[in-house]
C-alpha cells in the first residue's frame, strides 16, 4: 500500500477551512487528497493526474468520502489552463508530492523499476510517444550523458552512456540494469544500486519532469488567494533546487531596494517562507521512502 509521505504536516501547514478550494497536482493513490477531502466540507477540490490507474483508484476512493471534486486528467504543467477552463482564478493552497507512486514502482510491467524486469517503459501517462526504451535505443552519446549527469548526477555517466550505445538494441529493465552493472567499476557496485541513479534520469526525461515541475509552480504562485498557501514535497536535490529558487525569487525584496528608508509597498515581497520540513524519525521507520523527502511551504502574502 502507497503510504503518503509528510501527510499531517501538509495537512496542518495548508491552513485548511471547511470553504477552501484546494488543488492536489499530484493526486496519485489519493492519500493527501483523502485526508483534504474530508476537511473541505463546503469548499472543493481540484486533483490532477494523468496515470489512468491512479485516477481510476482515487476516484473510487474519493467518492466514499464526499462528491465536491474534480479529478483533471493532466499535466499539472497546464494548472492554470485547466483550472481556467473551470472558472476558477484563485485558490486557497496547493499541493505537490513529487515522489513515484509505490504502485508504479510495484508494478513490474510499467518499467520503473530497477529489480524487476519489464519492457522500458516509464511513462507517467500511458498515451505519450516518448518511452524509455526510445530513450536508450535512439538518443545519441552525448545526450545520454547529458541526462545522466544532469537529472541523476551520475559520475560514470560516459562509460555507463557508452555501454548502453555498444549494447543496443537494449529492451527491457534487467537487461540494461546489467550494462549499467558492467559500466562502473565493481567498488561503485557494492556501494549502492549501480542503476538508481541512471533510471532516475531517464524517467525524469521520458516525462519532462523538471521543466514540467518548474512551468507549473510558477502558475501555482500567481493563484494563490491573500494567505494561501503552496507546500511542496521533493523527493532529490533537481525539484528541491528548483522549489528553493523558485520561492527565493518571490520572497526576497530587489537588492537595489534594500538601501531605502521605506520601500514603496508595491515593491515588498508578494510572498513569505512558512517552513522547510524534513519527514520525522518514527515517520522514516515506518516508511523508509521518505528517507529523502523534504516539504517547503510558502505563503501568498496580501
Amino acid at each position: 500500500m502507497h503510504k503518503s509521505v509528510l501527510l499531517e504536516e501538509c495537512i496542518h501547514y495548508l491552513n485548511l477551512r471547511e470553504d477552501s478550494i484546494i488543488v492536489d497536482c499530484t493526486l496519485g493513490y489519493g492519500g493527501h487528497s483523502s485526508e483534504i477531502l474530508k476537511r473541505v466540507k463546503r469548499g472543493f477540490l481540484f486533483a490532477f493526474d494523468q496515470d489512468e490507474e491512479a485516477i481510476k483508484n482515487s476516484q473510487r476512493r474519493l467518492e466514499e468520502i464526499a462528491q465536491n471534486f474534480d479529478i483533471i486528467p493532466s499535466n499539472f504543467r497546464y494548472i492554470k489552463e485547466e483550472l481556467a477552463h473551470r472558472k476558477i482564478d484563485k485558490v486557497d493552497g496547493i499541493l505537490y508530492d513529487l515522489g513515484v507512486s509505490s504502485p508504479q514502482l510495484d508494478e513490474a510491467e510499467r518499467g520503473f523499476s530497477f529489480h524487476q524486469d519489464a519492457i522500458l517503459d516509464m511513462r507517467m501517462n500511458q498515451n505519450q510517444f516518448l518511452t524509455a526504451e526510445e530513450v536508450v535505443n535512439h538518443y545519441d552519446y552525448d545526450d545520454l550523458v547529458s541526462i545522466f549527469r544532469n537529472y541523476g548526477e551520475e559520475k560514470y555517466a560516459p562509460s555507463i552512456a557508452r555501454g548502453i550505445i555498444e549494447s543496443r538494441p537494449i529492451h527491457t529493465t534487467l537487461e540494461l540494469v546489467e550494462v549499467i552493472k558492467k559500466s562502473v567499476p565493481e567498488k561503485y557496485r557494492r556501494e549502492k544500486h549501480p542503476a538508481r541513479k541512471v533510471f532516475q534520469a531517464i524517467r525524469i526525461e521520458v516525462n519532462d519532469e523538471l521543466n514540467a515541475f518548474e512551468e507549473s509552480l510558477r502558475q501555482a504562485l500567481n493563484l494563490l488567494s491573500v494567505g494561501g498557501r503552496i507546500c511542496v514535497i521533493t523527493f532529490h536535490s533537481l525539484e528541491d533546487k528548483i522549489c528553493k529558487e523558485i520561492f527565493k525569487e518571490v520572497t526576497e525584496l530587489d537588492a537595489s531596494l534594500k538601501q531605502l528608508p521605506v520601500v514603496p509597498e508595491e515593491y515588498l515581497p508578494k510572498y513569505k517562507i512558512v517552513k522547510t520540513i524534513t519527514p520525522s524519525k518514527e515517520e522514516l521507520e515506518e516508511n523508509p521512502r521518505a528517507r529523502s523527502a523534504k516539504l517547503r511551504i510558502i505563503e501568498r502574502l496580501g
